[in-house]
């Protein structure tokens, strides 16, 4: 009843140009169309703008991701754990992990056209915004679609519209990009001793950057960057991959 009034009323509005490109992206991108338009608007507002509403809150998409990260990971880890009945947990996560990642969800952010329609500040392209702006506007963009549409809406069209048409499996299966995991490894197979470090962290004004190094037996090897440990870990152990040779085309 709630969506069928204001779905009436809309057809009285006149529409702004943002609003209309929305509106098409969101047909294009979910396969229908918008019941509550605000909840986009909000999704596609990066931090960058925020504006302080009424009740002091500043306004972004940094709830929405947060909620469309919880939802696209357990739509994704129902779909493997139904495509892969007999695999154990480990293999679960690990497939997870690869299709969710930051630089996989940048990668189909970009691909869904997501950059016509985030609202940020292009005066201040920093690393930041080349680093995760679409693929946290991808995961406040979930959030959205769960909120108007419902669970099992959104469930299948991460399902239909985003795992099927942009993710080979059976690729992402045979890669291995855990270099962390490959550097231990060698380590382990030639009695060497690996350490990470974090030996450095700047402060920029809404992120810090983190620099790893990775020792062998007590020897700097490869030196990484990233916006958390984590992700400075598994450059500065990239690197290492390289240095040693362990990386097969």
């Amino acid at each position: 009843m709630y969506y069928a009034a204001k779905r009436f009323l809309n057809t009285f509005t006149k529409k702004s140009d943002r609003d209309k490109r929305l509106i098409a992206a969101i047909e294009t991108i979910v396969g229908s169309k918008p019941n509550n338009l605000s909840i986009y608007r909000l999704a596609t507002k990066h931090s960058s703008i925020a504006q302080t509403n009424s009740r002091g809150v500043r306004e972004s998409n940094e709830r929405l991701e947060y909620l469309g990260d919880a939802i696209l990971g357990a739509a994704v880890a129902d779909f493997l754990f139904r495509k892969f009945p007999y695999k154990e947990e480990g293999f679960l996560t690990e497939i997870r992990s690869r299709i969710v990642n930051r630089e996989s969800l940048n990668n189909l952010g970009r691909k869904l056209g997501l950059e016509a329609i985030v609202e940020y500040d292009q005066t201040n392209k920093g690393k930041l915004s080349h680093k995760s702006l679409y693929g946290d506007t991808l995961e406040a963009f979930i959030g959205a679609v769960y909120l108007d549409k419902g669970y099992l809406f959104c469930k299948r069209f991460i399902w239909k519209k985003l795992i099927i048409p942009f993710f080979n499996l059976e690729e992402i299966i045979q890669s291995n990009h855990n270099y962390k995991s490959m550097v231990i490894e060698w380590g382990q197979r030639e009695n060497k001793k690996i350490k990470f470090d974090i030996v450095d962290v700047k402060n920029q004004k809404q992120f810090k950057e983190f620099t790893a190094m990775v020792y062998i037996d007590g020897e700097p090897f490869g030196s990484g960057q990233g916006f958390n440990k984590k992700k400075a870990e598994q450059d500065a152990a990239h690197k290492t991959c390289e240095m040693l040779d362990l990386i097969q085309e």
